[in-house]
Formats: structure tokens, sequence, C-alpha cells
């Protein structure tokens, strides 16, 4: 028995109190950090008092920004008293619970630097097919390093924020010259964020992942993948990709994905040393994506190739330093059969093969007025689960052309 009356904060549910995320949101006296319960939030500002003096000064910030900076000791010390806190008969003085879907969420936390992998060998190997008709060998290095390219950070936007058709270069077969207007294959990727924190550092070892990794968040960044055929020769996505990434607003804290945890396949030579693992950092997510609330795919995180861990020791073996602020993105998350592709590229099969929705339309790529909505889960303690904030955005229509 808790004092908090929610139906949906239990163990059994997503958000109960093995979960716990982290979220900003916009009060009559301003921006609040709150923690998310079950279909409501608590703000921490209001609680203060009861988290001591040592937490105090996080819970009544206007961001996520102090807590980042604090450190791994002190984001274990505030999720063990909030648990305590959330979990007792009586509340807490100051308590005041608000409901999550009458209160307006905003970017949780200052984005420093974005980077982007991409780590699916399914989505690797499906692109290579589509593109060169057929074949489906990774790319050389693949399977030695994590591929990725930087992002900006400048354009990542929290869920709920609509998203304009963004216009750029195009070229189809058998164009002279390359055309200008509003992308015509706009796409969604699902994909698994996480957020960095804790001291400023490089070089860092896979083992002291958990020292910078803050929380995990389902991340959808946006393609215009015509235009991003034209400008990825020879080098990566550039305006086909920096006009938009979505962000869920809750960041669920990386400790509560420690029973989802699982070792990556291994490939079939060694890697270099800092790219190995003494414990599994592989998660065991279950994601879900849909199109105006029509179900498209069900990928699993869990046939990642690679895992956040490496990511961040590729990330940062050159001497680049991770910080507070910090995101980097799985990439596409995709799986082994066409119901666990992560983006409309592979379900359509590059535009060539429409899908049909539920309701009798079909799409190749995204419409105006499109609604994509991200959602997942990972196992928790004891039989729980532990939910992952959706992440959604609408697509509008135009407006540069």
């Amino acid at each position: 028995m808790t004092w908090i009356e929610d139906p949906e904060f239990a163990a059994d549910r997503p958000f109960g109190p093995q979960t716990l995320p982290y979220g900003v949101l916009v009060t009559s006296t301003g921006p609040v950090v709150a923690v998310r319960v079950g279909k409501h939030a608590l703000p921490l500002r209001g609680i203060a008092d009861s988290l001591g003096p040592r937490l105090a000064d996080l819970a009544g910030a206007r961001s996520l920004d102090p807590l980042l900076a604090a450190g791994r000791a002190r984001w274990r010390e505030l999720r063990e008293r909030l648990t305590e806190l959330v979990t007792a008969r009586t509340a807490p003085a100051g308590a005041e619970l608000v409901r999550t879907d009458w209160h307006t969420m905003v970017l949780p936390f200052t984005v420093a630097d974005y980077v982007d992998f991409y780590s699916s060998p399914h989505h690797a190997r499906n692109v290579s097919r589509i593109l060169r008709h057929g074949a489906s060998e990774l790319p050389e290095n693949w399977t030695h390093l994590p591929v990725a390219y930087h992002g900006r950070a400048g354009t990542v936007r929290v869920s709920g924020t609509d998203v304009p058709r963004p216009s750029g270069q195009r070229r189809t077969t058998g164009d002279r010259n390359p055309a200008f207007g509003p992308t015509r294959r706009l796409d969604f990727e699902a994909e698994v964020g996480f957020v960095c924190g804790g001291e400023t550092a490089s070089r860092v070892p896979t083992e002291d992942f958990a020292e910078h990794c803050f929380g995990v968040a389902l991340v959808n960044d946006w393609s215009a993948r015509d235009v991003q055929l034209w400008e990825s020769q020879p080098l990566g996505p550039f305006l086909a990709k920096s006009f938009a990434t979505s962000i869920a607003g809750w960041i669920t804290p990386l400790e509560a994905f420690e029973h989802a945890r699982i070792p990556v396949a291994e490939p079939d030579h060694a890697l270099h040393d800092y790219l190995t693992e003494t414990e599994p950092w592989g998660l065991d997510l279950s994601l879900e994506v849909r199109c105006n609330d029509i179900v498209l795919s069900r990928p699993r995180f869990a046939d990642m190739a690679w895992s956040p861990a490496q990511q961040l020791a590729h990330l940062t073996v050159n001497g680049a330093t991770v910080r507070p602020g910090d995101l980097f993105a799985s990439g596409t998350v995709s799986g082994p059969t066409r119901e666990e592709r992560g983006c409309l590229f592979e379900l359509t099969w590059g535009g060539s093969e429409p899908i049909t929705l539920d309701d009798g339309e079909q799409r190749t790529f995204l419409q105006d007025g499109d609604r994509v909505t991200l959602g997942g889960t990972a196992p928790g303690p004891d039989g729980s689960v532990i939910g992952l904030s959706e992440v959604t955005g609408t697509v509008l229509s135009a407006t540069w052309r």
C-alpha cells in the first residue's frame, strides 16, 4: 500500500515504483523537475525538505542539468530516497501529484553534443540490399567498430513537438540536375537514446559506462530519405537528419535496467581491447512503433550488435570527451523479420512495397498529418515491467519550398 492512489503505479505496470523516470513540467511557477508515478507526476520542489539538504538543490532546479552534473553517487542517492517516499503509506510534506497529460513538458536537459550510431545488423543489411539490389554485405568496418556520425544538438526536440516537413536537394533516376523542395520520402527511425552525465572524461572504458550514463530515452531520428541519398556521396547524412530529432520527455534512470542487461552477440573475430566488455551492457528492450495509433512494427533492442558501453568507449577513445548533457542514440532498431523493422525505408523496401494500415490507407513514406509514436518496455525485478516513455511527433506541411 502506498499513499499514491493511481492504479498505474504498480509493479506490474510500466511506471510503477521500479521505474521512476525524471522529466520537467511547466507549471504556474515555471519549469519544475518531477518524477513520474503512473499517470501522475510528483514535482520535486515541493518535497525538497523531505529529500534532505544534499538533494534539495537538485529538487529545486528548473531542468535536469544540475542532476546530470552531480554524478552517479548522487543519482543513486536521489533514486533511493524517492523510492522510499513514493512507496510510503503517508505522503511527504509538500507533496502534490499532478496529471502528466494536463501539463506541458519541455526538453528536460540541455543537449550538449549529439551522436547517432548505426548498430543494428538487420537494419544495415536491409539498407545494403535495398540500395545495392540484393547485396547484403555489411560495410567492411562494421563488425570492427560502432559506425556513427555527429548530429545536430540544437534540433533535438521534446516529445509532442510538431515536425515540419523539411526541404532540400534531391535527384531521382533520369534527372540531369537535382531539384529543390520538400522531401517526398520523410521517414522515422526507432532508436534508443542514452543521456550522459558525471564528470567530463575521455577514453571511457566499457566498465565505466554507468559512471557516465544517467538514463535511457526513446528517440525518433527523423530522416528525409531522398535528400539523404543525394547528399551522402561520399560523406554521411547532413540536411537529411539535422532538421529534427525527437526524444521522450521522461528519462528512465540507467539503474532501472539492471535486470534487462544482456550480452551482445560477439563477432567472428577478436575486438580491440577498448571495445571488450567485462560485464554485459546490451539491453533487452521491446519497442513498438505506431503511425496514427496503428502498430507498424515491434523491434527488439536485444538484436543490436553493439552495446551502449561499447559505443561510448568508441566515441571517446580518440580523446574526445563526454560531458553532462551529451546524447547518443543507437541507430535504427530493426530485427530479422518484417514485423521488426524500425523505419519505413525497410518496411516498404525503399518505397517499392507500400504497406496498408489497419484503416485501409497505404503508405510508402510519411504524409502530412501523420503522427508517429514510439513506446517501449524492459523486464524489471521480480517480474515487474520497466517503462520507456513514449516519444511522439506529428508531421506538418513544409514551411520552405
